[in-house]
């Protein structure tokens, strides 16, 4: 295949899937990784896709470099935000030991929990107050405190994670795609995410509607390793890799 079929093929594979990785086209042109990527860069210079890590996204398509401060988040798609909280806060079990992530729907999580005896593990600050507030016991990671999210990240939060084993994690994200995975703006938060995930015999992801098809910097793991519990169901693309639950 030509250089120019290449490139028609590429733009029309993320035409009709917004994102794609480089292994997926690889088997779309038959090309190598190496050839793909020298097309990517090139198709990029031309302002004719977005490259991230791993693939490329479709340049119509939004692609999130920066996240926003968490008094904005709050403020976004509330109610589908409340029933994807109010079904996870119902997950909940007396002998579970919990990893809350300082996402804002895991936040309002909070909100909806009963009484219980399940312990709690966060790194987000407001999460931690409100979770004490409730009387329920808590411990908060330490680290660093990025400000924007309220939230700690590092090497510091990582060692204390690593001191636990969770039986379940609920996490957020900024973008979630088929082919990308569950993405965040920064690298830190993603590193964060795929350990509490793998230290979790059960991860849910509490994603919004709003974020499927968004593509963020960073990815923190593939979407076949968590379920997602969302406000309305995606496409069939997202349903063949991993659970759904629309709340």
């Amino acid at each position: 295949m030509l250089a120019e079929q290449r490139a028609e093929a590429i733009l029309r594979e993320l035409a009709e899937r917004r994102a794609a990785s480089v292994t997926d086209l690889c088997q779309v042109t038959g090309a190598s990784e190496a050839t793909i990527r020298r097309d990517l860069n090139a198709l990029a210079k031309q302002g004719k896709l977005s490259k991230v890590h791993g693939g490329a996204v479709q340049l119509n398509g939004e692609f999130l470099s920066e996240e926003p401060e968490m008094s904005v988040k709050r403020g976004l798609h509330i109610p589908e935000k409340e029933r994807i909280a109010q079904y996870a806060a119902g997950l909940i079990e007396d002998d579970d030991i919990v990893f809350l992530d300082g996402g804002s729907t895991v936040m309002r999580m909070t909100e909806h929990l009963k009484p219980t005896r399940a312990l709690f593990v966060t790194n987000g600050v407001e999460c931690a107050f409100w979770l004490l507030e409730r009387g329920l016991r808590v411990y908060m990671l330490g680290g660093a405190l990025k400000r924007d999210t309220a939230s700690t990240v590092g090497a510091e939060a990582m060692d204390a994670l690593r001191r636990y084993n969770f039986t379940k994690a609920f996490l957020g994200a900024g973008g979630v795609t088929a082919e990308q995975g569950f993405t965040v703006p920064e690298p830190e938060d993603a590193a964060l995410k795929a350990l509490a995930a793998a230290r979790a015999r059960r991860v849910y992801m509490l994603v919004d509607s709003s974020k499927f098809g968004r593509v963020c910097a960073a990815v923190a793991f593939p979407v076949e390793e968590a379920n997602i519990i969302t406000d309305r169901a995606p496409g069939p693309a997202y349903s063949e890799c991993t659970g759904i639950t629309v709340a």
